[in-house]
């Protein structure tokens, strides 16, 4: 595999809807052999292949062709271009450019320290550092489905159900060691003398609970980066210790596919699976050890949960579904059910919060960026750019200023099963864009019975809806 320089960062002039030119060049990269591209948004997208994820997805059979334009909406009368600034010289949210190479489609990110980290189904790992390829790592197998960074660690989540964790060269910062594979040999075979070690993992079909017997979907850290935690279609999330990746505990927590989790607040783990359900569990500690117990049942309905997040202040719950809505809870409210997001028309595959900011990526191709004040959530702009459905979000602070008057401003990245990895300046003091149905793109109340489950349901449901 060769590492560096291949990939490169595309700049575009475009309104905060998306690029809409249709330009291909190719690298003047040396390696021919590598094939890499520099497309702009718009371009006819891989993903429509019979081979790509997205067509077998079974939200998405009932997609529209690729050339179905994307949801538009009334112009703001105060904004004349993309480089001019509205509503008191805020900045609008636009599209600053994209990071391509035709090797796979985007399924992770994650940024820090003005390091972006970009996993694909190309088993590799790439970093960029100032909108280019700075280095890249590979795995020996596995599609990257979750990385997540704990001081120099990097560990990836994989869908061969292992996990891996990397760290930089103290010599050449561009290298990446990997110092271990989770669950470690030298673990593995210490239980495996054990018989109470081994549960059934399917019919007449035993294994090792330490370990994930399926696709690892995500990854989350405690609030302290002493934890890892790990959830899996295999219906377990497992938690690690990060300071000798021990595996602690592995909790069957679902009846399908557990696809997001995230470490909240007040020592409480939130997850969401295929089966409907978002449930929350009290993290107990127990000696060197862990105990996690169910405390409760969120959300409980037909479609599959797809992804959870937790804000920065760590006052609001956020969970997707493929049904494309946007539930949420309030901590200060004992997590009683906020209201329902409503402003995508295809499953929600990705959540991301950054200051007072929630952004969701869909299926249907686009990024909603919403804003909350207390309570209250309102739609800033639906990004449209990319030609493949949105799989993945990273954001960091906008480190370049902002044009004054307190404005926080943020670089958002999206990765795409178009093959693409775009990147977004939003402002949080954006105006509210102007929609065409005043009932569209708002925080909408919803505490129906259907919605809300007090209890644990009593029987499962089988369900293929894994992300």
């Amino acid at each position: 595999m060769k590492g560096g320089g291949g990939g490169r960062m595309v700049t575009e002039e475009t309104s905060r809807r998306g690029a809409k030119k249709n330009e291909r060049h190719k690298s003047s990269d040396e390696d021919d052999d590598e094939d890499v591209a520099i497309t702009a948004a718009g371009d006819t997208s891989p993903y429509y292949d019979a081979s790509s994820p997205f067509s077998k997805s079974p939200w998405t059979a009932h997609h529209l062709s690729p050339s179905c334009p994307s949801p538009t909406f009334a112009p703001d009368d105060n904004s004349s271009s993309s480089s001019s600034n509205t509503n008191n010289f805020y900045t609008p949210n636009v599209l600053l450019g994209s990071l391509v190479r035709e090797e796979g489609h985007i399924y992770s990110l994650a940024a820090t320290k003005g390091l972006l980290y970009t996993g694909s189904d190309s088993k590799n790992i790439r970093v960029w550092k100032n909108h280019k390829e700075f280095s890249a790592f590979k795995a020996n197998s596995g599609l990257v489905k979750a990385i997540v960074i704990a001081d120099e660690k990097i560990f990836t989540g994989h869908q061969d159900g292992k996990i891996r964790v990397w760290r930089n060269s103290n010599k050449n910062p561009t290298v990446h060691k990997r110092l271990a594979t989770l669950p470690t040999f030298r673990d593995y075979i210490r239980r495996s003398m054990k018989p109470s070690n081994y549960i059934e993992i399917r019919r007449n079909r035993n294994g090792i609970w330490i370990k994930h017997f399926d696709a690892i979907s995500c990854l989350s850290l405690s609030e302290d980066t002493s934890l890892l935690y790990s959830s899996s279609w295999d219906k377990t999330f497992k938690v690690w210790r990060t300071s000798d990746f021990k595996c602690l505990e592995s909790i069957t927590a679902h009846d399908d596919a557990v696809n997001s989790l995230v470490a909240g607040f007040d020592g409480l783990v939130f997850t969401g699976s295929a089966d409907g359900t978002v449930k929350s569990w009290r993290r107990e500690l127990q000696g060197k050890g862990t105990k996690h117990f169910f405390s409760q049942t969120l959300l409980k309905q037909e479609c599959a949960v797809t992804a959870i997040a937790v804000n920065p202040d760590a006052t609001f719950l956020y969970c997707a579904s493929s049904d494309g809505l946007i539930n949420f809870w309030e901590r200060e409210k004992h997590l009683s059910h906020g209201g329902v997001l409503r402003g995508h028309k295809l499953a929600v595959l990705c959540l991301v919060t950054a200051g007072t900011l929630i952004f969701s990526g869909s299926a249907d191709m686009s990024i909603c960026v919403w804003r909350r004040t207390n309570s209250s959530h309102v739609c800033l702009s639906v990004l449209s750019g990319h030609s493949g459905p949105v799989k993945c979000l990273a954001v960091e602070k906008d480190h370049e200023g902002s044009n004054g008057g307190g404005e926080r401003r943020w670089i958002m990245y999206s990765g795409s099963l178009d093959k693409s990895v775009k990147m977004w300046r939003v402002s949080e003091q954006a105006p509210p864009m102007l929609q065409k149905k005043s009932s569209e793109y708002l925080s909408v109340p919803d505490r129906t019975a259907a919605n809300l489950a007090p209890s644990i349901s009593g029987h499962g449901r089988v369900s293929q809806k894994k992300y």
